[in-house]
């Protein structure tokens, strides 16, 4: 613990702070955080560890800017993918328990525990297991704008997506590859509810969280808000033009398993603690089994070096400087979080940051602090020399990158129309009366799309997805080939997609988008009949 009081490493967190736009962060041990949260533009950071079963935490920074309020140890948080951890050991109880779930196990396949429920398309794909759904290789595509969100008419939940999967393509063989799918949690976490006969929230509660007595965690901001704390929660924040916007997070049922949950820094330490010494339900077969490696995530790096990455069970496993380091990290809009722990250092910790831009920061604190851990920090430059940290250099530390997105932005403009129509140098103009393409199109897995026209311009408002957006159309050729803006919630910048209508005389009857972007099909929805 000595080791965090070192004037070295609160130097470097202050740097860090300051340098990177993040409201606030919490840091255990960690002797005045403001010069780094300054810096950084971070509004609030809190860090905890354990160390030889000792845990520390400490906070740094606002939890709220306006009002003000700062971050706290107790200051609720949304861990986003972090919460997959969770999850997976939810999923290991099951398999724990042979007397009342035997059919529960690894390599048990999922369309025997969700008959009728859990079908994947094509034929080569029905051998998928439970062990292939939380490793991330089952080939599923992350299709996350075919999940109906809150603001829906029939808003998913995990029944419906765990049944939809069926309408949706595949990317790969199974286990070929590792491909990250949110949906595939959510798929475990209905499967937990089939076999169990409880909701998944209180299947974890009653198998995981009581028993580590985290009090302070919960599943949806609907939960806080029951248990009247949702002054505790902390806002998110993104660094836009100079200054700090607050990102509102949305209550999101249909992640369930995949994120949505709400944790203090000093429960979630609790959690880390109980997997790197094996505590209450995690045993040490279970410990072994969310942390053995099960498949490489980039196939093109050499397995062999430190940095290769694989992902286990809700877990991902890598080398540093010759040690072990589990970990998980999260971030939903406003929020960036890890957890991480190194069983031959018996050390571990979590590192919550409600800035949208902290995912930096979040990395080279871990780092840092193992590094001081494993008396290895002089030797490790790739975090000590990060941006200059090392050095007094501040050149350019507070520049925005406004010209250089706007630029990436004319490039992939250039490059999608070049893909539509090799040498056009400059956009057709639109012939053909607007109102020819609108009217509502259809698509099994992608549910139905209206187009309209709004600003004289082909419009569509999906903000009822999970991934919410809107498409703005421009064409490009022949009639039918476009670039579509999408905006996204939560950000301030549009992304171009590639989009093609197929006309059938004065009518168009297809529409194609590219909303996968591992492949060049198009998702196609067919044009419903008035």
């Amino acid at each position: 613990m000595d080791l965090f009081r070192s004037p070295d490493f609160s130097t470097y967190v202050k740097k860090l702070i300051e340098r990177h736009h993040v409201p606030g962060l919490a840091i255990a041990i960690v002797q005045d955080g403001k010069k780094l949260i300054e810096r950084h533009h971070v509004p609030g950071l809190a860090i905890a560890i354990v160390q030889d079963g000792k845990v520390a935490s400490a906070a740094y920074g606002k939890a709220s800017l306006d009002p003000p309020r700062d971050f706290n140890t107790d200051t609720l948080f949304c861990v986003g993918s972090s919460a997959k951890s969770l999850t997976a050991a939810s999923v290991a109880v099951l398999v724990e328990d042979n007397d009342r779930y035997p059919q529960v196990q690894y390599d048990a396949t999922m369309s025997s525990l969700l008959p009728g429920d859990f079908v994947m398309p094509g034929k080569d794909h029905d051998h998928v297991t439970v062990e292939d759904v939380l490793c991330h290789r089952t080939g599923m595509g992350p299709h996350e704008y075919s999940i109906l969100g809150p603001r829906s008419k029939q808003p998913d939940d995990a029944r419906s997506l765990t049944r939809n999967l069926r309408n949706l393509s595949v990317l790969a063989p199974n286990r070929a590859e590792h491909i990250y799918c949110n949906m595939m949690y959510t798929a475990a976490t209905y499967m937990i509810e089939r076999v169990s006969g409880m909701s998944f929230y209180d299947f974890m509660k009653t198998n995981i969280l009581d028993p580590l007595d985290m009090k302070s965690t919960y599943f949806l901001m609907d939960r806080v808000r029951a248990a009247g704390l949702e002054s505790k929660v902390a806002t998110g924040y993104c660094w836009d033009k100079g200054k700090h916007r607050e990102m509102v997070t949305c209550d999101g049922p249909e992640a369930q398993g995949a994120g949505q949950i709400y944790a203090t820094i000093d429960d979630y330490i609790r959690w880390v603690k109980a997997m790197l010494l094996h505590e209450g339900p995690i045993t040490d077969k279970v410990a072994t089994a969310l942390t053995t490696k099960r498949i490489q995530q980039d196939l093109e790096q050499d397995p062999e070096q430190e940095s290769c990455a694989f992902y286990a069970l809700g877990w991902q496993v890598h080398q540093y400087s010759g040690h072990t380091i589990v970990s998980h990290d999260g971030g939903e809009p406003g929020f960036q979080c890890n957890h991480f722990f190194l069983p031959e250092l018996n050390f571990g910790g979590v590192i919550f940051s409600n800035a949208d831009e902290a995912d930096t920061v979040v990395s080279l604190l871990m780092y840092r602090m193992i590094d001081e851990v494993a008396q290895k920090g002089a030797a490790n430059g790739r975090v000590l020399r990060e941006e200059g940290l090392g050095s007094e250099s501040e050149s350019g530390s507070d520049s925005e990158s406004v010209t250089d997105d706007d630029e990436d932005d004319d490039g992939l403009e250039e490059e999608l129309r070049q893909e539509l129509s090799p040498g056009l140098e400059e956009p057709e103009p639109q012939k053909m009366p607007l109102s020819t393409y609108t009217g509502n199109y259809s698509h099994p897995g992608y549910h139905d799309l209206l187009v309209e026209i709004k600003d004289d311009a082909l419009y569509i408002d999906a903000t009822d997805r999970s991934y919410g957006f809107t498409l703005t159309f421009k064409h490009i050729c022949e009639q039918t080939k476009y670039i579509g803006y999408m905006m996204q919630a939560f950000e301030t910048t549009d992304l171009p997609i590639k989009a093609e209508f197929r006309l059938e005389g004065d009518k168009a009857v297809r529409l194609g988008l590219h909303l996968q972007e591992r492949v060049d099909d198009y998702i196609w929805f067919d044009r419903l009949e008035s």
